[in-house]
């Protein structure tokens, strides 16, 4: 890592880093320049007596919760287990845990990053609350590769020994408008233990449940507002946090080829106007596989970790994204045919959206104010951009509170297939 930080310099080459691999944008990618993969830094010391777990940048998060899970510890997660534990964490990291632990970067402690050093090297530091605690501030929601290569992250986990996992389906969506009214205004300030999301199809609407130490009983009496409305299928499962996180995960396989979504975050609730053009444009999705996908916030999302962090978006209600899935997975050209279809959709969908939410997910773009620059040492040239390759129209800013503030911008990852892969040289860690 520091050698090949080292030669980018010296040879004023442009450089990415890529972990989970699944920046639909492409910014892990890059033209004439070298790519970093750290994803097989999968190293996991886990102290049960102090709670602290240290981690190599490439585990990724169904790993994390798998090895933490075995010792009935947790730490804040995504829910999809492909995705980059790192990556996830840099950029905020929220999941079914949020409301009970707070952000995935709330519980980091520490990092082993490499930086810049002298006119044209590079050494490893360390940032915790003691040490280059400017840093540690950053890479808390908005260090996604801008200040330097994350090789190890330290955590601060909690304990967990079972949750109940509760599924609910409500056929069509005629029901849309009491179950999301419903939800967004109680979910956000139910028990903290409880983390909720609703998904919505064209053809169903879905509502997930996870209990922190919780019984069948206790998830249904927390959710009986929601699940009140209409008449859904409902299933409760209780178990260890990692078999029950293990059983969620949809197949690679599965997914579908082409991904496009924008993120979208909400402190005021919804109006009835919200709700109907949500299930309009669901019910003229381009395919099955599309969607609009919120999660609750509140609880402990509102307090902020000794040393603070960069995300700036404690006081949301809710999180969301409507996005577009189509073709099928392994297939050559699979879905061209609707891909004009589906970016338009998913682009007046987010645009008709814009008058209710505010910012979006901070996955921080390449270059960030003063720090990340000083830090890596190195200018990193956009890459070239290749025909086709799907970008929102406009990116929001959102706001920070330290002196090290920029422009964050971004989105949440979903599958790991990038829209544009760069042609560069790859460099893997191991």
């Amino acid at each position: 890592m520091v050698n090949a930080l080292t030669w980018a310099r010296q040879h004023d080459v442009a450089l990415r880093v890529r972990s989970g691999g699944h920046s639909l944008e492409g910014w892990s990618n890059v033209d004439n320049g070298i790519v970093i993969d750290v994803s097989e830094l999968k190293s996991a010391h886990i102290d049960t007596a102090s709670r602290i777990a240290t981690v190599g940048a490439g585990l990724n998060q169904l790993e994390a919760v798998t090895a933490l899970a075995e010792k009935d510890l947790a730490v804040t997660t995504g829910t999809e287990g492909t995705v980059g534990l790192s990556g996830a964490t840099l950029g905020g990291g929220f999941g079914f845990l949020t409301r009970y632990l707070g952000m995935a970067c709330d519980s980091l402690i520490g990092a082993e990053v490499v930086v810049a050093a002298g006119a044209d090297c590079a050494k490893v530091i360390k940032a915790d609350v003691k040490n280059n605690s400017d840093l540690l501030w950053a890479l808390r929601g908005a260090g996604n590769g801008n200040f330097g290569i994350v090789t190890s992250l330290t955590y601060k986990v909690a304990p967990l020994k079972s949750v109940a996992y509760l599924q609910a389906t409500w056929e069509g969506l005629g029901d849309l408008q009491g179950v999301f009214d419903t939800w967004q205004r109680t979910a956000p300030v139910a028990d903290n233990r409880l983390g909720t999301q609703l998904e919505i199809h064209r053809g169903e609407i879905l509502l997930f449940g996870v209990l922190a130490e919780g019984s069948e009983a206790e998830a249904k009496e927390l959710l009986a507002p929601i699940l009140s409305v209409g008449n859904p299928n409902v299933s409760v499962q209780i178990g260890n946090w990692g078999d029950v996180y293990a059983g969620f995960q949809i197949p690679t396989a599965d997914e579908p080829a082409n991904w496009k979504f924008f993120s979208q975050f909400t402190t005021e609730p919804f109006p009835r106007k919200a709700i109907s053009l949500i299930a309009s444009f669901m019910q003229d999705a381009p395919s099955d596989d599309s969607n609009f996908f919120t999660q609750a916030f509140g609880g402990a999302v509102r307090r902020s970790p000794r040393g603070g962090t960069a995300f700036p978006h404690r006081d949301a209600l809710f999180y969301s994204e409507p996005g577009a899935g189509w073709g099928t997975r392994g297939q050559a050209g699979s879905g061209d045919e609707i891909t004009p279809q589906a970016q338009a959709w998913i682009a007046e969908f987010s645009q008709a959206l814009r008058p209710y939410v505010n910012g979006a997910y901070v996955n921080a773009e390449h270059r960030h104010a003063g720090l990340g620059n000083r830090l890596l040492g190195i200018q990193l040239r956009p890459a070239a951009q290749d025909q086709g390759e799907v970008r929102p129209p406009q990116r929001l800013p959102v706001r920070a509170e330290h002196p090290a503030r920029g422009m964050l911008t971004g989105i949440r990852p979903r599958n790991p297939v990038p829209v544009r892969q760069g042609r560069g040289v790859m460099l893997r860690a191991a």
